[in-house]
């Protein structure tokens, strides 16, 4: 079983045969189309397959699309849609890289970002200028996990279903509970970088405590 869905990212890694886009989503180079070569550092968009078991994206299609801010003007009307990784997060402000921040006031309700999380920014452009006006910050993708099993717990990390990880720092758990391997979970869980995982749990609910 699979799941379809486009998304917008960045080549990491860029073999022969193969690469990676966001470090995370693997690819032939047999399934890129276009006729712009593709190259590390490249932006693309790419149809993408995830296996539901195993939460493993791959890309079906890959095609190199021209940058947003090199494209983007002062005849520009209307807004876009900027894919980005969270690089830090302090108590007022997100950080997609080192010069461009949002405030945490426009992220989406309930969802509070953590380094590495993937977002979708809804942004238009200055008149007169290349300044990126945020109007929204929410994850990228956003779903729910019924029923899974916390593998690991180390301090105020750890790992559900060997898939999933999560922090401690950043999780909404209920008043009392505290997460501890074996127990059995829903979670909310939202595309981001984490080692080698690419999910994050933001909120925890225990089903079966053992």
């Amino acid at each position: 079983d699979s799941n379809l869905r486009t998304i917008q990212g960045v080549v990491t890694t860029f073999c022969t045969d193969y690469g990676r886009i966001d470090e995370s989503i693997y690819f032939n180079t047999d399934v890129v189309t276009g006729n712009v070569p593709l190259k590390a550092g490249q932006k693309v968009t790419a149809l993408v397959e995830e296996d539901k078991a195993s939460h493993v994206l791959k890309a079906i299609k890959v095609e190199a699309i021209s940058d947003h801010f090199d494209d983007a003007g002062p005849s520009d009307l209307g807004t876009s849609v900027l894919i980005s990784r969270a690089t830090s997060v302090t108590k007022d402000a997100v950080y997609i890289n080192k010069d461009t921040c949002f405030s945490l006031s426009i992220v989406h309700e309930g969802f509070m970002p953590y380094k590495g999380d993937w977002l979708e920014v809804e942004y238009c452009m200055q008149p007169g200028t290349s300044n990126l006006n945020a109007l929204s910050v929410k994850p990228m993708n956003c779903r729910h996990v019924e029923e899974v099993c916390i593998s690991s717990v180390h301090g105020r990390h750890g790992v559900v279903d060997d898939t999933i990880f999560f922090t401690l720092d950043s999780l909404k758990l209920p008043a009392g509970y505290v997460p501890q391997p074996n127990d059995i979970v829903d979670v909310v869980i939202v595309e981001s970088v984490q080692s080698c995982y690419i999910w994050r749990a933001v909120s925890m609910t225990p089903v079966h405590i053992l």
